[in-house]
């Protein structure tokens, strides 16, 4: 029985994984798996060490704080992968955490083969890890083709995979008429799948549904979060007294909600790159505290924060950062674009000729063939 050990550290890795896990577990019945993971890989029948929550910190200010903690969360991951004996460790994004596992692991024991999915983002900063990845890392799978070069050049094994997420081929019909009522249009919002984004961004969101309420009767708002904190969530919208508000934490219901939407504002990340398969027009927000804030911005390489609007060197989709991430700026620029059909239109078109890019509608099966030929 061969073994693998899949290492994430927040709902995004998590369900990167299960993508490639899912396919791998199709077509080999004789690999047994163990975890640091959420709730996707949990779905798979793939057991976690701990709570995800437990490694999930935001910011360089929290990793500080929280250094001893991180510190003995680390050491205490590599001893159960250490008793596990995998013959491959799969990590999966979150380099800070997952990265720092791996070369651990390593260096314990040399004979588990390490592979890493979602490179670190070297073209942003941190040019030099690539160099430092070579001595414990022996495959990495990258989501965008522009990467290559950078490991080529120090002749570290990568493979293009392609991003799984936005290959989603479900087709499944979901009744979403209990959670839209009215005849109303869908508006998506994504707060961040982190408690830390979450605290930041509802009370700008909420004054933000405020504004937009003032001018427009027929929107329902979704704010799309985890089955971890759409209850929290929840809450906060009840608290406000809303009325057309909800909020939903089923993968297979936010996945027909978004493509239902007419607009969707949503936290810089990954989801950006779902918005965009689905031809949605968006606005992309961000906010961190000050001390972060200035540290990103000695350290960063790129004009913008948003993978679209990297990969185009021009904001294809707006964003509002620190202190244009407020509900006065996100009310005008959305509300300009639900004006401007043609300016929406020309936002959906060029981002989906951007993503067409990093489309390979086979990532999970590549990933699944360097697993298995790592064996």
């Amino acid at each position: 029985m061969k073994k693998i050990f899949v290492l994430t550290g927040e709902p995004s890795g998590d369900k990167l994984a299960s993508k490639v896990i899912q396919h791998l577990k199709s077509i080999r019945s004789d690999i047994e798996y163990l975890s640091v993971g959420g709730e996707h890989l949990k779905s798979l029948g793939i057991k976690s060490l701990y709570d995800l929550k437990e490694v999930t910190y935001l910011g360089f200010t929290k990793v500080l704080f929280n250094v001893f903690k991180i510190k003995s969360k680390i050491n205490e991951t590599v001893n159960e992968i250490i008793k596990f004996k995998p013959n491959i460790l799969f990590s999966v994004d979150s380099p800070d955490f997952t990265l720092r596992v791996a070369k651990e692991v390593k260096k314990r024991d040399p004979n588990i083969k390490t592979v890493h999915f979602v490179a670190p983002q070297v073209w942003v900063w941190r040019e030099h890890r690539v160099k430092q990845l070579k001595s414990f890392i022996d495959h990495v799978l990258l989501l965008f083709p522009f990467e290559k070069k950078y490991f080529d050049k120090e002749r570290i094994q990568s493979t293009f995979t392609g991003h799984p997420l936005l290959e989603e081929k479900d087709k499944s019909k979901v009744d979403i008429s209990q959670i839209i009522k009215d005849n109303k249009k869908i508006f998506s919002i994504y707060p961040g799948s982190r408690l830390s984004e979450i605290n930041v961004l509802t009370p700008i969101l909420f004054e933000f549904v405020k504004k937009m309420n003032e001018k427009y009767k027929d929107l329902f708002f979704i704010f799309h979060s985890t089955s971890e904190f759409v209850n929290h969530i929840q809450k906060l919208l009840l608290k406000e007294g809303f009325k057309n508000c909800g909020a939903v934490g089923d993968e297979k219901i936010k996945s027909h909600l978004l493509k239902s939407s007419i607009f969707a504002v949503a936290k810089s990340g990954t989801i950006s790159l779902e918005i965009c398969n689905s031809k949605i027009p968006s606005v992309i927000i961000y906010k961190m505290g000050m001390i972060n804030f200035f540290i990103v911005k000695l350290l960063v390489k790129v004009r913008f924060a948003n993978i679209i609007n990297i990969t185009a060197n021009e904001e294809v989709i707006p964003e509002l950062l620190q202190s244009k991430c407020n509900p006065n700026e996100i009310y005008n620029v959305v509300n300009k674009l639900l004006a401007d059909k043609q300016a929406s239109e020309k936002q959906v078109t060029r981002s989906h000729e951007i993503i067409k890019n990093f489309k390979t509608e086979k990532s999970a099966i590549i990933a699944s063939e360097v697993l298995i030929n790592n064996f």
